[in-house]
């Protein structure tokens, strides 16, 4: 599979961001923690070079506690404050604002010399589409100061809000990088939700999610589909997605299994949890 989104309003986005940054404290970068480096945007470290930088682990409770921990300590080993969210829930949120008052401590201190008290500090959110920005700004402020949605590219344009005293945010629009290197890189990114599902074959995605899941998280979805192993070998993905159809009742007139309606469910299984804490990536020395 060939993975490549990047709609004209993102290359606005980013034109707009270059802009924007000048004004910008430190840059907060959302990243799923189910795919803590495939959902980083590269063209950010350009963007953002010589700016604070805070990396929020979102989702951790979708994603495998033990390489969640492995990626925190690896980014803050690269220079990164971090923290770990969970923008829909409220999880970890009230500790962002000592994250960010640690990262622009410098800043903060150079304006108290200079007899600058009290400015906000301002930081500037961004993150690749459908990782979650819009609910994290809106459970951070504790109002709804933005459009959310679950599907990628709600957010169009940028907006200033006062979270409170100490910290003024602009949000972006989420915007993906022009040409994935790695298509490995694009494959996480549409099991996640990130790339329109309209440009994808999810019948094919959901192949290669179970070829990965057998080989990283066996008897998974075995044990979650209650699937006959004897009859459906762990190797063969085509096999298992045709049980998980008959398990499912996904059938067409005439008996025969309805693929597409099986990849559907199952995709959708995974993005809501249901197959338990999953990592797609990692430790992070594979990466290296």
């Amino acid at each position: 599979m060939n993975f490549q989104w990047y709609p004209g309003h993102m290359t606005k986005a980013r034109r707009m961001m270059q802009e924007d940054i000048k004004l910008i404290d430190v840059v907060i970068e959302l990243v799923d923690a189910r795919v803590p480096l495939s959902s980083k945007n590269p063209d950010i470290d350009e963007l953002a070079k010589n700016k604070s930088r805070i990396i929020l682990l979102n989702k951790y409770d979708l994603a495998d506690p033990k390489q969640t921990e492995k990626w925190k300590s690896w980014y803050e080993s690269q220079g990164y404050f971090t923290a770990m969210v969970n923008a829909r829930s409220g999880g970890g949120i009230k500790a962002v604002q000592n994250v960010i008052m640690e990262a622009c401590k410098e800043k903060i201190e150079r304006d108290r010399r200079r007899g600058i008290l009290n400015r906000p500090v301002r930081a500037m959110i961004v993150g690749i589409p459908n990782v979650g920005k819009s609910t994290f700004i809106n459970s951070f402020a504790g109002k709804a100061c933005t459009k959310t949605g679950n599907k990628p590219g709600v957010t169009k344009g940028k907006q200033w809000i006062r979270l409170n005293k100490n910290v003024e945010l602009l949000d972006t629009p989420g915007i993906l990088w022009p040409k994935f290197e790695d298509q490995t890189v694009g494959l996480r990114l549409a099991f996640i939700g990130s790339i329109k599902e309209e440009i994808l074959n999810v019948t094919e995605l959901s192949l290669e999610f179970i070829r990965f899941m057998n080989q990283s998280y066996p008897k998974v979805l075995e044990e979650f589909y209650k699937l006959d192993s004897e009859t459906n070998p762990e190797e063969d993905a085509l096999k298992t997605l045709q049980q998980i159809a008959r398990v499912r009742g996904c059938i067409k007139k005439g008996s025969e299994v309805d693929l597409d309606k099986a990849a559907l469910l199952l995709m959708d299984d995974f993005k809501a949890g249901r197959l338990g804490k999953i990592t797609l990536e990692g430790p992070v020395e594979e990466h290296e």
